[in-house]
């Protein structure tokens, strides 16, 4: 426990109320948030002489202040606690990284509704249906019901300004509402309708719907429409089988499984709403080492449901694989406070629902395995490398790539690896500028120089720097780098990557700066993890350089004209009629737009010409 801390004196200030309490390390930092029915009675077993668990004693060293805060109950001090959490992110707290906006399907509030994807605020009018687990759900959805009910998903514009049906129309994926008499609108409609129906789950309605309709169609000897609703209703018997669907059942809950090892825990939860499975999905909470299950899963539950921002819809019922213990009636208290209507949690339950849980439970163990093998592989090749290279130690690589297309548009990328594997959030580019057109050396200068020449955080000095090319391209990195290192507390190898003569992936040779050269044989696992920091920091490097030569394509030339503004650039296309008409204009005509001088018509007519 650290000295600066009394927590004797603390504890007399402390009160029996509910509340949250924060405490701090050294450097000020917020360490770990907790909740507690009585704070004195919690914070006083923190302090005790034996204190059970690895992870409060590590935490109980670090603590140099504590800031409590009461609460009128424990409902007010479970949201109090998620919020804070959310705030500081505290290393000792089991943390869920869920910052993704869910997708909704959205049906648009036209006179011919759209069906699109949707995420963040629902600004616009129409009906929201989801949220789905992730964007290939809701894509695997739309590409569905297009199949079955043919209304529109192209965007607002283009059906606007159709004169003829677009493609979709021509392979019986849309009803073209976007030319005059190919549909009526009381037809368009009710295809609509069936979709609304179909998202709320209602899907027997539908086909009950639309059997009556096929009748009533060959009762007026209407032979092609009688047709139509038949493919419909063969389509959703199909997507029906599909589905794994409880007998007679609107069941509309959650069910979240957890599988725990080698301090990893793995959250599986599956969405079920009407009956069917609405998706699934997989969360691998940061968590402390020795934490409890039942506070992993309680941590889950409770950031989970109380991040009302990422519009998630609290179920009525949330099915769990292990216990909350004396926190599941206060948990589901809250979320029915915060939802409007009674929130029931369970833990144990028979007959169909327990299909669900016993699926939610495997899924979460397969996905831990899966995991755990991948941590394990990437360990494996870290060892690998480290034994190849002859390194005491090897905890983060960095590897840099050139991309440009005939010397234009030069981008430079640097991905980071550490033993997790690829860290995507400290990946990097880099707009190289102000170099001579295809001179890579130059441009990976350049790169090195803007990574490294700024004071480095000690912790993120990497082991190995590897540079993809050759022995020219290693040179000129190492004259850069050496002088940039000489400060550093320990210095990182640099590793050049040449492809072999015939490019192909394994006949790769490794070049080091003491001149030495070698390659490694195909199937060897450091090899395989050159080759993955390899592929990542090039496919980095051409994502970027794609995404500068689009910039370039969707600009115009008159931006580069100096003395050309917005207006200008307006008053320039209006009055000449566009940039065709504008490139074909003489210096003289352009003089007679309003605002351009005979001086700037010139400029403008070279840059065009050119």
């Amino acid at each position: 426990m650290s000295e600066q801390f009394d927590a004797k004196s603390f504890l007399k200030t402390v009160t029996h109320q509910p509340g949250v309490y924060r405490m701090y390390d050294e450097a000020g930092e917020v360490i770990y948030v907790g909740k507690a029915k009585d704070l004195k009675k919690r914070l006083s077993s923190y302090f005790r002489t034996n204190v059970s668990g690895e992870k409060t004693r590590a935490l109980v060293k670090n603590i140099a202040k504590v800031d409590v805060t009461v609460t009128h109950t424990e409902t007010e001090a479970l949201i109090l606690e998620h919020n804070y959490i959310k705030l500081y992110l505290p290393k000792y707290n089991v943390l869920l990284r869920d910052d993704k906006s869910y997708p909704y399907i959205y049906l648009s509030a036209n006179q011919h509704p759209r069906l699109t994807i949707h995420r963040g605020a629902k600004k616009r009018k129409g009906e929201y249906f989801g949220p789905y687990p992730d964007g290939g759900a809701v894509r695997e959805s739309l590409h569905l019901l297009q199949k079955v009910f043919p209304i529109r998903q192209c965007e607002d514009s283009v059906y606007a300004n159709r004169s003829r049906p677009c493609l979709m129309y021509q392979i019986g994926r849309c009803l073209g509402p976007c030319v005059k008499g190919l549909v009526s609108d009381e037809d368009y409609q009710e295809q609509v309708n069936f979709v609304r129906l179909f998202l709320k789950g209602k899907d027997r309605q539908v086909i009950a719907s639309l059997v009556e309709k096929m009748e009533q169609a060959s009762q007026q000897l209407a032979f092609e429409k009688a047709a139509m609703y038949r493919d419909q209703i063969q389509a959703l018997r199909r997507v029906q089988e599909q589905q794994f669907v409880s007998q007679d059942s609107d069941d509309d809950l959650d069910v979240v499984g957890i599988a725990h090892e080698n301090g990893m825990a793995c959250i599986h939860a599956l969405y079920i709403r009407q009956g069917k499975i609405l998706g699934s999905r997989s969360y691998f909470p940061k968590m402390p080492a020795e934490a409890d299950i039942t506070e992993v899963l309680s941590s889950f539950v409770c950031q989970f449901y109380l991040n009302q921002a990422e519009g998630r819809v609290i179920p009525s019922e949330i099915l769990l694989g292990e216990s909350l213990g004396d926190e599941q009636s206060v948990i589901a208290e809250t979320l029915s406070d915060l939802a409007g209507r009674k929130i029931t949690i369970k833990t144990h339950t028979r007959g169909h629902k327990a299909k669900f849980q016993k699926l939610a439970q495997t899924n979460a163990r397969t996905a831990l395995i899966s995991k755990l093998n991948h941590k394990l592989t990437i360990h494996q090749r870290f060892v690998a490398l480290r034994e190849a290279l002859g390194l005491n130690t090897l905890e983060r690589m960095e590897c840099f790539d050139i991309s440009h297309t005939m010397g234009e548009k030069t981008v430079a990328s640097c991905v980071v690896f550490n033993k997790e594997g690829p860290l995507k959030q400290e990946y990097r580019r880099y707009n190289i500028s102000g170099i001579t057109g295809g001179d890579d050396y130059a441009a990976m200068a350049q790169a090195l120089e803007r990574r490294y020449g700024s004071q480095i955080d000690p912790d993120r000095i990497p082991d190995i720097i590897f540079i993809d090319g050759g022995r020219g391209q290693l040179s000129r990195a190492y004259d850069v780098v050496a002088p940039l290192m000489a400060e550093w507390p320990t210095r990182p190898i640099l590793v050049g990557v040449a492809k072999g003569t015939t490019r192909k992936p394994g006949l790769e040779t490794l070049l080091l700066t003491t001149g030495e050269e070698f390659t490694m044989p195909s199937d060897s696992p450091a090899l395989h993890l050159i080759q993955h920091i390899r592929d990542e920091s090039h496919n980095h490097a051409i994502s970027g350089h794609r995404a500068q030569r689009a910039k370039v394509r969707k600009r115009s030339v008159l931006e580069d004209v100096e003395g050309i503004g917005p207006k200008r650039r307006q008053a320039l296309l209006k009055y000449m009629g566009g940039l065709q008409e504008l490139k074909k204009a003489s210096r003289e005509e352009i003089a007679k737009v309003p605002g351009i001088s005979r001086a700037l018509a010139e400029k403008i007519y070279d840059a065009l010409q050119h």
